[in-house]
């Protein structure tokens, strides 16, 4: 075989694969749909799994702990020291203490974690 027929074979083998590929990227409806549906399930249930701040918080870096657990003095808002207990809390607890009193409150907690999932 020579250089001058080689070079339309290769054209042709690519197109061929090319054409057989087509069919392998095209996405089914159905399929699409039920991973749509799938995902959807997943994000409920995390949102059902975080549904107080609370759980957010023993979310954020899976200790299991809640939020009445860290709040040690009852007072329903959790302290710089009481943050301490939970290693991701204490690294964010400055940037979600909105109002800068060194107490985090459940609101300003899950106004933090929202504009973070963005």
């Amino acid at each position: 075989m020579t250089v001058r027929n080689r070079n339309p074979l290769f054209a042709l083998v690519a197109a061929v694969g090319a054409a057989l590929a087509m069919p392998a990227m095209a996405q089914d409806p159905q399929a699409q749909q039920e991973r749509q549906a799938q995902e959807r399930a997943a994000q409920d249930a995390t949102q059902a799994q975080q549904g107080t701040a609370a759980d957010a918080a023993a979310s954020a870096n899976g200790e299991g702990q809640s939020w009445a657990s860290l709040d040690a003095d009852g007072d329903g808002s959790i302290n710089r020291t009481e943050a301490q207990a939970h290693a991701g809390l204490a690294q964010v607890f400055d940037a979600a203490d909105a109002d800068k009193d060194g107490k985090l409150t459940p609101d300003e907690y899950r106004t933090y974690a929202a504009s973070q999932q963005k």
